[in-house]
């Protein structure tokens, strides 16, 4: 099928305006890294969703759900086929004592909501700056809080494009990852069980981990995040910081000088530096301190000239 094709196909489907052809992704994520995206979809409702998933299945069309960004660097060349953005699915309400938030909607956003209902469980993720689809596929953490200490289930749509409701406790969540992936789950909204809190004590605490981030973290420069997970027994950002690599780069990608944790494009860097610099974080902290880093941040995508190779 060629692209011709492919558009109209995709254009029956869903909203045409909601389709672009070769879309840089370097415009979707927060490091400002990636190439282009030969189709880059944003259906509006669960109904799109499933058609787009089912169309890619009977075309054989590579398919990548992503989603703010955030917590992803996509490589120089881009990435191939379908990349599915559901940064419409924003809606946010509540049930009872539950929060109720669809997956493109900030996980930020959805502990804002739960201040505002004065609900508490949700003030740990002030701030993670990654979608509640997200949040859910890494089991986002902080300041002692993660996600499977509140969600109670998502609802989700499968490889096949059909609907399911699967509980928390069926999504294998563990430190920074679950099944969603292995499972082929794209998550459409997730329902949090929370309580009645005081409105004034909620604020207070996430008040004061708002404070921490900003005051801790290189928020001026574009970074993934965190890029390490913890490794036992040790803080990723210690290990980095006693191996003298702040302010280490190459080409525009620098270790944080503010956090040690955190690579920051500093100045035009590409993914291929930043990559790098992940590469030469871990081999340096591996031969000063025989500990192995594993990324937190995911890699897709292919490096820039070439056809055939996925990440």
């Amino acid at each position: 099928m060629d692209n011709n094709q492919m558009i109209a196909e995709l254009q029956q489907l869903i909203n045409p305006e909601h389709i672009f052809i070769d879309e840089y992704l370097k415009k979707h994520t927060y490091t400002k890294l990636g190439g282009k995206a030969d189709f880059f979809v944003t259906p509006s409702n669960i109904e799109e969703v499933q058609e787009v998933i089912r169309f890619a299945n009977k075309t054989n069309i590579p398919f990548t759900l992503l989603g703010n960004g955030s917590n992803v660097i996509v490589r120089d060349g881009g990435i191939r086929g379908i990349v599915l953005s559901l940064k419409r699915f924003l809606n946010v309400r509540r049930e009872g004592n539950k929060v109720i938030a669809e997956s493109g909607a900030r996980i930020i956003d959805a502990s804002r909501f739960a201040l505002q209902e004065s609900l508490t469980g949700l003030e740990f993720s002030c701030g993670i700056p990654g979608t509640v689809g997200g949040a859910l596929y890494m089991n986002a953490g902080a300041y002692g809080g993660e996600v499977k200490d509140c969600l109670e289930s998502a609802l989700v749509v499968d490889s096949k494009g059909d609907i399911l409701r699967v509980a928390a406790e069926d999504l294998n969540l563990e430190y920074r990852t679950s099944n969603i992936a292995k499972k082929g789950y794209i998550v459409i909204e997730a329902t949090f069980a929370l309580q009645i809190g005081k409105h004034e004590e909620i604020k207070a605490i996430m008040d004061d981990l708002t404070y921490k981030r900003e005051s801790k973290q290189p928020l001026e420069y574009p970074s993934c995040g965190s890029v390490f997970k913890r490794p036992p027994g040790y803080f990723a950002g210690k290990l980095i910081q006693d191996s003298d690599l702040q302010g280490k780069g190459i080409g525009g990608a620098e270790v944080s000088t503010k956090h040690a944790g955190f690579i920051v494009n500093k100045n035009q860097a590409t993914a291929t530096d930043y990559i790098s610099v992940i590469e030469m974080v871990q081999k340096t902290v591996k031969y000063k301190f025989n500990v192995n880093l594993e990324r937190e941040v995911r890699i897709l995508g292919e490096d820039e000239g070439v056809t055939d190779k996925k990440s």
